[in-house]
C-alpha cells in the first residue's frame, strides 16, 4: 500500500505565474506545485540552452592534456568501462573519438561475474597487453587498491566517473569526478557517459557543440537508462541528443530501434527508458556488455541488425528468467504467507540468475512496498541484490550484517551482497533486527500528485502543452493528477484482456482512461462506484481527431481515511508479527459477530482486491484492521480463499455450518484484548 501525496496549490500563484510567463494553465498548476513560483524560477528550470566549460570540473584540463599527449605520442590506451548502459555508452564515446584521431586504443569492460569497477586480475591482463594509460568511464573512485597496482606496475590512470567520492582518492594522473570537494562545475549530476562526452569537448579546446553533434545521442540514452537528475545541463543534454537519436548516422542505433518496433515512432524519453535501455542492460545482464558496445561500433547495417537481433532474443531471456523467478517467489509467499508482514522482504533460491535479481528485487518492492532483498544460491554461497526507498537506507542495513557477509557495498536504495549459504537464515533474523531497532515504523513508499484534476484540463491542447517539460526522468516525473470522486460508468478489457478501458464521470464531464496490465478484475473496479485514482495525461491523435485519456497508476475507492487506513495497516503486520500491543489495540481490531456477517456478505465467489473492500467497511463503521480480521478468521474457518500474493480474496462454496466461536484467532485475540 502506498501513501498519497497530494498537493494543494494556491490558484492566486498560479494565476501569478501565468500571467509573468505565458505558459498554459496546465503548466503553471504543473511548476508551482513543484517549487517553481516565479518567471526566473521557470526560466532556470527550462533555459538551459548549452553545456558549461568542461573545464569547470576539477581534473578535466589534465586528463584531457595528457591523453592528447597520449595520442601523439603512440601510446596504448586502454578505455575501462562498466556493463551497464552507462558504462557502456561511455566507452564507446570515448573509444570512438580516440579511435577516430588514430590513437592506438583499446577497450575493456568486465563481465558482470567480475564484479564493478577495475579488478587486479583485468588490470594484469591489460600491463600484459601493452598498455600505458588507463581511462576509466563511469567507475574507478574508489579503485584504491586497484590504481597502486597500475603505478606500481608503470602504467598511468586517469579516473572519469560520477559517483561520490570516498574519504580517500584513488592515486592517479587525474580525477574527473563533478562530486569531488575541488569541482568548481555549476552543475554535478552527470552520468558516466555525460562525463565522458565533456572529456571529449575538453580535448578539442572545450567545443561541446562538436562534443554534442558526435555523440549527444549516446549520451542521451545514458543519462536516461542511469536515472540522473533530469534538470538543467542534463535536461538539456537528452533534449538536444533526442534530436541528434531521430537521424542518427550510427547503424547500431537504427537497428537497435528497428528491433524495438521504434522505428515510425517518435522517440520520447520513455522509449529509451523502457525499451531501448533495457536492450542495451540485457547484453550484459545474460550474456556479456561486449555486444552492447560491438552494436554500437559497427557501421555494417546487416551486420547491426544481426548483433540487435541477438540483443533482442537475451532481453526475452531476461524477462522469461524475471518471469520464472517471480513465479517461484509466488510460490515461496503462498507457502509462507506470513513473511509478507516482516518489515524487510527476503527471498532466496537456487540459481537465480544474478544479472536479474536486482531488477526482480525492484518489483517486489513496487508490488508490496517494503524494501527487498534477493539472494541467488549458486555453489553453495549467495549473491544477493537490494532495493530500497524511503528512509531505509540499505547500505546500512548491509553494515549491520557484516558478520556474516563476505562482501557487500550499495547506497541508500540499492546494494549488492556474497555470503555463505549457510548463513542466510542468520543474516535474513539480523536484517529483521536492524529494521525493528531502527524503524519500529517503516516507511510507506510514496506517490506524489500535483492535484487535484479539473474538466478544463482536459482540453488536448492543455495536455499538449505539458510537453514542455520533456524529457521526464528522475526529478522530472511525468506529472500525476488526482481524479477525485470519479464515477465509473463503463468497464471493460482490451488488447485480449491484457488491459482494462473504462469510461468516467469527472465532476459530469465523460472521460476514457485506460489501466495498463491489469485485467478488470484485477483493477478491483466496480461500474457504478465512485474513486479517487492517481492518473497520468495523454493525448492521442486518431484520423485527425484528438482526445485526451487518462491513464491510471493508482486507484482507491472514494471514502477512505488514508491516516486511518495507513495506521491500520501498521498495527495489523505488528500483530501478524506478533508484537505486543496494548489490549486497547487488540479491541479495536476485534471483530463481532455483527462485524463478521457483514464482511461475508461483501464477498463473492469472484476475486475482488482486499484494498477495495476497505471504503464500503469504513462506510459501516468497520475498521481496516476489523476487515483484515475477519478475512483471516474466514480462511481459518475454510469460508474464503485468500491469495495473498496478489492481495485478493473470494468467497469459497460450503456445505455444513461453520461455527465462528471455534475460530482459534477469536479466541487468542479476547485473550489479548483481555476480554472474557
Amino acid at each position: 500500500m502506498k501513501k498519497w501525496n497530494i498537493y494543494r496549490s494556491n490558484p492566486q500563484t498560479i494565476a501569478e505565474l501565468q500571467k509573468s510567463c505565458g505558459l498554459s494553465l496546465l503548466c503553471c498548476t504543473v511548476l508551482v506545485a513543484e517549487g517553481y513560483t516565479t518567471s526566473l524560477d521557470v526560466s532556470e528550470f527550462m533555459g538551459c540552452q548549452e553545456l558549461s566549460s568542461p573545464f569547470d570540473i576539477s581534473g578535466m584540463k589534465d586528463a584531457a592534456q595528457i591523453i592528447n599527449d597520449a595520442v601523439d605520442s603512440g601510446k596504448r590506451i586502454c578505455i575501462y568501462g562498466d556493463y551497464d548502459c552507462d558504462g557502456i555508452m561511455a566507452t564507446v564515446i570515448l573509444y570512438s573519438y580516440l579511435a577516430e584521431t588514430g590513437a592506438n586504443v583499446t577497450w575493456r569492460i568486465p563481465e558482470r561475474n567480475e564484479g564493478y569497477g577495475l579488478n587486479m586480475q583485468a588490470v594484469q591482463e591489460m600491463h600484459d597487453d601493452g598498455v600505458e594509460l588507463i581511462v576509466t568511464v563511469d567507475n574507478g573512485i574508489s579503485a584504491l587498491e586497484e590504481a597502486e597496482k597500475i603505478k606500481e606496475l608503470g602504467m598511468e590512470l586517469i579516473i572519469t566517473d560520477h559517483h561520490q567520492p570516498g574519504f580517500r582518492l584513488p592515486e592517479a594522473a587525474a580525477i574527473v569526478d563533478a562530486h569531488c570537494e575541488d569541482n568548481y562545475s555549476a552543475y554535478r549530476f552527470y552520468c558516466g557517459a555525460g562525463i565522458a562526452l565533456l572529456l571529449v569537448a575538453a580535448m578539442n579546446d572545450g567545443d561541446t557543440q562538436m562534443a554534442m553533434e558526435q555523440f549527444g545521442d549516446v549520451a542521451a540514452i545514458a543519462t536516461i537508462a542511469d536515472v540522473v537528475a533530469l534538470t538543467g545541463e542534463n535536461r538539456f543534454l537528452v533534449q538536444r541528443g533526442m534530436e541528434y537519436l531521430e537521424h542518427t548516422e550510427r547503424a547500431g542505433l537504427r537497428a537497435l530501434r528497428e528491433i524495438s518496433g521504434l522505428s515510425e515512432k517518435n522517440l520520447q524519453s520513455m522509449h529509451i527508458a523502457f525499451m531501448l535501455a533495457p536492450r542495451i542492460n540485457a547484453a550484459g545482464r545474460m550474456a556479456s556488455p561486449k555486444l552492447a558496445v560491438q552494436l554500437l561500433l559497427e557501421e555494417d547495417e546487416e551486420k547491426a541488425l544481426t548483433l540487435a537481433g541477438q540483443i533482442n532474443s537475451l532481453n526475452t531471456e531476461r524477462k522469461n528468467s524475471e518471469a520464472e523467478i517471480l513465479k517461484e517467489v509466488a510460490e515461496q509467499i503462498r507457502n509462507n504467507p506470513e513473511m509478507l508482514y516482516q518489515r524487510v522482504l527476503v527471498f532466496y533460491g537456487e540459481n537465480w540468475h544474478s544479472g536479474v535479481i536486482g531488477i526482480v528485487a525492484s518489483r517486489l518492492q513496487e508490488k508490496y512496498g517494503k524494501p527487498c532483498f534477493m539472494i541467488s544460491i549458486q555453489n553453495g554461497h549467495g549473491h544477493g541484490s537490494a532495493r530500497s526507498f524511503g528512509n531505509f537506507h540499505v547500505f546500512k542495513a548491509l553494515t549491520s550484517c557484516e558478520n556474516l557477509l563476505e562482501k557487500f557495498g550499495g547506497h541508500p536504495a540499492a546494494g549488492g551482497f556474497t555470503l555463505k549459504e549457510e548463513n542466510i537464515p542468520a543474516f535474513i533474523e539480523q536484517l529483521q533486527q536492524y529494521a525493528w531497532e531502527h524503524h519500529e515504523e517503516m516507511p510507506f513508499m510514496e506517490i506524489s500528485a500535483i492535484g487535484a484534476l479539473r474538466p478544463e484540463f482536459l482540453l488536448p491542447e492543455m495536455v499538449e502543452s505539458l510537453s514542455c517539460f520533456e524529457p521526464f526522468g528522475a526529478e522530472n516525473q511525468e506529472p500525476v493528477f488526482l481524479a477525485e470522486n470519479v464515477f465509473v460508468k463503463q468497464i471493460q478489457a482490451t488488447s485480449g484482456g491484457t488491459h482494462t478501458r473504462m469510461q468516467l464521470l469527472l465532476q459530469n464531464q465523460p472521460c476514457t482512461a485506460m489501466y495498463f496490465r491489469k485485467t478488470p478484475e484485477q483493477t478491483g473496479v466496480i461500474a457504478g462506484n465512485f474513486y479517487h485514482m492517481l492518473v497520468c495525461l495523454n493525448c492521442n491523435t486518431y484520423k485527425g481527431n484528438k482526445s485526451v485519456t487518462l491513464i491510471i497508476q493508482e486507484v482507491r475507492p472514494a471514502g477512505i481515511s488514508q491516516t486511518k487506513l495507513l495506521n491500520a495497516v501498521r498495527i495489523y503486520e505488528k500483530y501478524k508479527r506478533k508484537e505486543e500491543l496494548y489490549p486497547s489495540y487488540y479491541r479495536g481490531m476485534l471483530p463481532d459477530r455483527k462485524i463478521l456477517e457483514t464482511v461475508y456478505r461483501s464477498i463473492s465467489g469472484q476475486a475482488v482486491a482486499v484494498e477495495m473492500l476497505a471504503a464500503p467497511m469504513m462506510q459501516k463503521g468497520i475498521n481496516y484492521c476489523q476487515l483484515l480480521v475477519s478475512l483471516d478468521v474466514f480462511e481459518e474457518m475454510g469460508l474464503l480463499e485468500k491469495d495473498t500474493v496478489n492481495g485478493e480474496v473470494k468467497r469459497l462454496s460450503v456445505n455444513q455450518k461453520v461455527n465462528l466461536e471455534d475460530s482459534a484467532i477469536l479466541k487468542e485475540l479476547r485473550q489479548l484484548a483481555e476480554i472474557n
